[in-house]
């Protein structure tokens, strides 16, 4: 994997870049929608692909360790063969998902016991297995294995789960090193930089991760909780430190104003349910505000959702009928609406390259923010 930096903007830290995979070219700032388990909820992979334009997409470990379990991805030549998906692919090593589990995981030096939440079967994590299990998935990037610190917790809890992260990235690291992908093409390892809402462990974790000389690095443990302020606190700081000519990925964040603000601060990509789950449940984002459209309102609303015409160009439904859908709990209405807040996320990733390319991403960001920021 490679990363080449293409320009930044002078007026905030915002950069436009290309990371080469071995399953194509990644344009920077990118929005990877989110595929649990091999799939983008609502969503073909022909639509992914020809109406919202993903360039690449997340995948996790945790899920699909689970279900179909790893034997049935090696036997089908890998995920990208089993889901059809011929462009890139990010693998999330399922330390977010046994940190969810709290009251079903135990950890320790080695890893994590956790039981699963299909069948409360017992299962264990390891920093090398986690490596193993993402080299028999396939994705053209891996995560390493960490513990992502609750919110809130205090310095001396989120300083020892700091270091239990890098002693696993150690771990996770060394075994990635002297492994081998299985499908013939290369695969890249990040290191993910941890310390909670703590200035000194932030600056500590992300100075430590760089000793390793990754392909990319990615900020986890954050939009668990914290004030949006502090999250952008965090992102300033870490994205002070980490070097600039490796990609920069922010784990699960977030709305459109996260992003835009991330962006901002050096950023280069990001994942996060909101667009799909939020857009199953009737909230849709759109260039002039958000639309709850389940709202008396748009109930003869014929306009379309995005004023001046839909960003996908294919699905020219009115608000009205939208709101019947979902009101109605059609499957039609969920497909609809994640489509749209797909291809929204996309357009405003887009957006903001082209405005970083012309230099004028600052005042563009800010003019964005307050429209994205309207409930309409």
């Amino acid at each position: 994997m490679q990363f080449r930096l293409e320009n930044t903007d002078l007026s905030t830290h915002a950069r436009a870049g290309i990371i080469s995979t071995g399953h194509g070219d990644i344009q920077t700032p990118v929005f990877m929608p989110v595929g649990t388990a091999g799939t983008v909820k609502a969503v073909h992979q022909r639509e992914l692909k020809d109406d919202v334009g993903a360039q690449i997409i997340l995948a996790n470990t945790y899920h699909l360790y689970l279900r179909p379990g790893t034997a049935i991805i090696v036997k089908a030549g890998g995920l990208h063969r089993f889901i059809n998906w011929e462009k890139p692919l990010l693998t999330d090593s399922g330390g977010y998902q046994v940190f969810s589990l709290a009251e079903n995981r135990k950890l320790s030096e080695d890893g994590a016991v956790f039981s699963s939440h299909i069948d409360g079967s017992k299962h264990h994590f390891t920093p090398e297995n986690i490596v193993d299990i993402q080299r028999q998935i396939g994705a053209d990037i891996m995560m390493a294995f960490d513990e992502c610190a609750p919110y809130p917790c205090d310095h001396h809890y989120a300083s020892e789960s700091t270091k239990l992260t890098h002693r696993w990235l150690k771990r996770g690291f060394q075994q990635y090193s002297n492994t081998e992908a299985l499908y013939g093409y290369p695969q890249a390892f990040f290191p993910i930089v941890q310390g909670s809402i703590y200035p000194d462990l932030r600056r500590e974790s992300a100075t430590e991760v760089m000793q390793y000389d990754a392909l990319g690095y990615a900020i986890g443990g954050l939009s668990v909780g914290e004030p949006e302020g502090i999250m952008v606190d965090m992102v300033d700081i870490v994205t002070g430190i980490l070097p600039e000519d490796k990609p920069r990925y922010l784990m699960g964040v977030g709305t459109p104003v996260n992003i835009l603000e991330s962006i901002s601060r050096g950023i280069d990509m990001f994942d996060c349910v909101i667009p799909t789950r939020n857009g199953r449940n009737g909230m849709l984002f759109t260039r002039n505000g958000i639309i709850n459209i389940r709202n008396q309102k748009w109930k003869d609303d014929f306009s379309p959702v995005e004023e001046g015409g839909t960003i996908f160009a294919d699905t020219q439904y009115s608000r009205a009928y939208l709101r019947h859908l979902v009101i109605s709990g059609e499957i039609l209405g969920a497909q609809i609406a994640t489509l749209h807040n797909l291809s929204f996320y996309m357009w405003l990733v887009e957006e903001a390259r082209k405005k970083i390319t012309e230099g004028v991403f600052g005042p563009w960001k800010k003019q964005m923010i307050k429209k994205l920021s309207a409930r309409l």
